[in-house]
């Protein structure tokens, strides 16, 4: 069994958990674009998608699941010790405790919805993603990038903003905010696509991998398959 890995693996796995922490961190601030309200973590947010649907493609799902279950161990990590900091006594000659725990704290259902709401896009994205390589026998790369983001932004806006704000905003506000989000994260994929195309051909052609996923299993636990 073939368990080794590429410096190009190697480095969209990292890219893709360093824009999820960075998302979330970014996050923190409001933003208004167009006159509708979103998160800083936009600008960066859907590039993890983009190397959701680069390693799928060139890799396959289950390396693809490793990749997402490494990210989620990660974000966690980063979430928890941000807490610890926040709850930590500061030095008696700092007076930025109240700005840090207003840009760092969240309360434990938002954490849960953001963490959530990562794993089951992701993973919808990649299997949208990988199904549709196998139907369409690998053609059109560019339309199985955009429907599997469209499908997993959409899962993942769903989640996290019933989670997060239900019951504290009315439930238009929250299908609102989905739409938005989901829009505006897709429509930044379709823009940036002509670069994820130049990477992942560069990568196809230098490396000469192209899997398609025949016969795997899609279980989410399954972290052991990779290969």
């Amino acid at each position: 069994m073939n368990r080794s890995v590429s410096l190009s693996f190697m480095l969209l796995g990292i890219l893709f958990s360093v824009c999820l922490i960075l998302s979330n961190l970014l996050a923190t601030k409001a933003i208004s674009i167009f006159g509708f309200s979103a998160t800083a973590g936009l600008i960066i947010f859907p590039i993890s998608y983009i190397m959701n649907d680069a390693i799928v493609e060139l890799w396959g799902y289950r390396k693809a699941r490793l990749i997402i279950w490494i990210a989620f161990a990660m974000n966690f990590m980063v979430i928890v010790f941000l807490q610890l900091s926040v709850k930590m006594t500061p030095a008696p000659y700092w007076d930025g405790q109240e700005a840090y725990a207003r840009t760092f704290s969240q309360t434990p259902r938002v954490a849960c919805a953001s963490l959530f709401a990562f794993l089951f896009g992701s993973f919808i994205n990649a299997y949208v993603m990988s199904r549709m390589k196998i139907r369409t026998q690998g053609k059109g790369f560019g339309v199985r990038v955009v429907v599997s983001t469209l499908f997993g932004e959409a899962a993942d806006s769903f989640l996290f903003f019933s989670v997060a704000f239900a019951g504290i905003f009315a439930w238009k506000d929250i299908f609102i905010m989905m739409v938005v989000e989901t829009f505006l994260k897709s429509a930044y994929e379709v823009v940036i696509l002509p670069v994820t195309t130049a990477v992942v051909r560069y990568i196809k052609r230098t490396e000469q991998t192209d899997v398609y996923d025949e016969g795997i299993s899609y279980h989410v636990l399954k972290i052991g398959e990779v290969s």
